[in-house]
């Protein structure tokens, strides 16, 4: 009797490790890195790396795209939602330290990579349904080429956006060419060199977003948009403004640029990059606080150091090539948009 006991107390016991075990196994395997998912007519995704800013990478790139072209076909699906996890960023940006260790290494990672978010770009771009981004968090980069080509992009008080390719070495890719010079004046050259953040409300006042809401209020938001039945964009854009009517926080602040604008539209008219810089130097106004720091991408060199200087070493001290804007010729410009035969990109 007592051995029957004993028996039967083991096997409880290791029917219990091998639960602990099994548990410890499931929760042990990483998070998909998108979640994608339908809820009602709405297909909603969400950007799911929060340890890692929700930053962009070619296996999300390669989920995304193939699932917004079949929703946008899809008799069932009506909208499209996309937000990023963990409350801190909607998407940070690329994740640019993959490429650069695949670029050094001859791996076509690096290539693959730029080619398939443009595409995704595009696609955002030429969405025929309601597409909203909600970016409530950091978005600049990469995030901002999955939110801004978007008809709708939904602003909160936590959003800090940003184009900061020049700091590294890259331009203002993901569309920014497009997107950019298309916002009031000079404002988008502007931000194009400078790599300046605008938070909050002044993200929808520059023109980037459509709408402000605030934080608290976009899980009902959010409930409402999938509430919508065949909803048109009309439709979409009455329900966003009267969230946006509802939501004063910092309504009686003005744009912070504003008092710069003229400035800004003055000093950056110059016809070139030279011109700017030297209308800067010899500014005398309040304006004049403006660094504007001009990079080159050349394919490689300038990116991979500026990736080091600011990601990976930190010191923010890059060696560029050539040295000063002084020695950008006008042939390296040329080679930048020079073609890339078989691998220019076809949309």
């Amino acid at each position: 009797m007592a051995l029957a006991v004993l028996n039967t107390s083991y096997r409880l016991r290791s029917i219990c490790r091998l639960r602990r075990i099994h548990a410890h196994m499931v929760s042990s395997q990483p998070a998909p890195e998108v979640l994608l998912e339908k809820v009602d007519r709405a297909g909603v995704i969400t950007l799911n790396r929060p340890k890692a800013l929700n930053a962009l990478n070619l296996p999300m790139i390669r989920l995304l795209y193939p699932q917004l072209k079949a929703w946008e076909t899809d008799e069932q699906t009506d909208l499209v939602i996309i937000k990023g996890a963990g409350g801190k960023a909607f998407c940070a940006g690329g994740d640019i330290r993959a490429v650069t260790d695949a670029g050094k290494a001859g791996h076509p990672l690096a290539e693959d990579f730029f080619r398939e978010e443009y595409v995704l770009n595009n696609t955002i771009g030429t969405f025929k349904k309601p597409y909203i981004a909600l970016i409530d968090g950091i978005t600049m980069g990469g995030g901002v080429g999955l939110s801004v080509h978007g008809r709708f992009r939904v602003a909160t008080e936590k959003t800090v956006f940003a184009m900061p390719e020049t700091a590294i070495g890259l331009f203002p890719d993901v569309g920014g060419g497009y997107f950019l010079p298309r916002l009031q004046g000079k404002l988008g050259l502007f931000l194009a060199l400078t790599g300046f953040r605008l938070k909050g409300r002044d993200v929808q006042r520059a023109g980037v977003a459509s709408h402000f809401v605030e934080s608290q209020k976009v899980s009902a938001l959010e409930q409402d948009l999938v509430g919508l039945r065949s909803p048109s964009m009309e439709d979409v854009l009455k329900l966003l403004e009267s969230y946006q009517t509802k939501s004063s926080l910092d309504a009686e602040k003005p744009f912070v640029l504003q008092p710069h604008l003229q400035d800004i539209n003055r000093l950056f008219s110059a016809g070139n990059v030279e011109g700017i810089l030297q209308n800067l130097s010899a500014d005398g106004s309040a304006c004049g606080y403006i660094w504007t720091q001009i990079d080159i991408h050349n394919r490689g060199n300038d990116f991979y150091e500026g990736v080091r200087a600011v990601l990976i070493d930190k010191d923010q001290s890059p060696c560029w090539s050539p040295a000063s804007l002084a020695g950008v010729s006008d042939d390296i410009v040329d080679q930048c948009f020079s073609s890339l035969g078989e691998k220019d990109l076809s949309l």
